[in-house]
């Protein structure tokens, strides 16, 4: 039933009227090509608006993985924190949920900014864990905080527990996200961070490289506005994006992709599939 609600939505989505059997040709082979869709949830929006384009199984309530980020970030811009003001990296910043690595070593000390940057072009997570504790009230109040603003947001069926996104109880849906997105895209800083391709910090003498973890930020084909990732192992590969397709802004969302490059071949079908119906609209 989903996958036959996924087909009648990307039909009605769809300009090309049903008088000739050519017309019907093209509309289905359009409907093949995002029903190939990887990702295990979706939706396509039109922020201006506010229509769908394309949605499956978008209400579906699913771990977020890094996708957190976004709120991260949003809770510490419109808190209006100092951005200079020095951060330092300790052992409660260590994963001890995942134990997943990472380049920023306790002790180091950046400025908010910084791990701003990191946290959201590189997803580092203890830049993110840094960020939540040096919040007024620490974690708990910047948690509290994030959820605070999800409601606003409408955000009606996400929780978050934790800043970085390791934790499988940080969940949300595409619906949901695309709301975050939207939100996020208003913020400059998170519109540059999340988009740059590569960033330096300083750990002591050595430098840190970091660079972006979305590979389409590096094609020239693409023209993204916004973008963040996630991965663990319970979300699978997530994404989402803030691109101009075809002269268009467009909001993305894709969770639990199955396989490493699945979500950005993803985001490639959706944005090829966008460009030729924007295109004979125009004819």
């Amino acid at each position: 039933m989903k996958i036959l609600a996924s087909l009648l939505l990307a039909l009605a989505c769809l300009s090309v009227p049903f008088h000739s059997a050519q017309a019907r040709h093209a509309r289905a082979a359009k409907v093949a090509r995002m029903v190939a869709l990887k990702s295990s949830a979706v939706l396509i929006l039109d922020p201006k608006t506010k229509a769908v384009l394309y949605g499956k199984n978008a209400r579906a309530v699913m771990p977020i993985a890094s996708l957190t980020k976004l709120m991260t970030a949003l809770v510490v811009l419109e808190a209006r924190q100092d951005m200079a003001e020095m951060l330092k990296v300790t052992d409660a910043d260590v994963d001890r949920l995942k134990y997943s690595s990472s380049r920023l070593h306790v002790g180091t000390r950046l400025s908010r900014a910084a791990m701003l940057h990191i946290a959201l072009m590189s997803s580092e997570n203890r830049a993110a864990s840094a960020l939540g504790r040096h919040y007024p009230g620490g974690t708990k109040a910047f948690v509290a905080a994030m959820n605070a603003k999800a409601r606003a947001l409408g955000m009606r069926r996400t929780r978050y527990v934790e800043p970085t996104g390791l934790s499988s109880a940080n969940v949300s849906t595409p619906e949901d996200l695309a709301r975050l997105v939207v939100a996020a895209e208003r913020h400059a800083l998170i519109r540059r961070y999340s988009t740059d391709r590569q960033f330096t910090i300083r750990q002591g003498r050595q430098r840190t490289v970091y660079h972006n973890t979305n590979r389409l930020t590096a094609s020239r084909r693409w023209k993204i506005r916004l973008q963040k990732t996630g991965y663990i192992s319970e979300a699978g590969r997530c994404m989402v994006l803030h691109a101009t397709v075809a002269g268009r802004p467009t909001v993305m969302v894709f969770l639990d992709a199955q396989g490493k490059f699945s979500r950005a071949a993803d985001a490639n079908r959706v944005r090829a599939w966008l460009a030729r119906n924007r295109l004979a609209a125009r004819g």
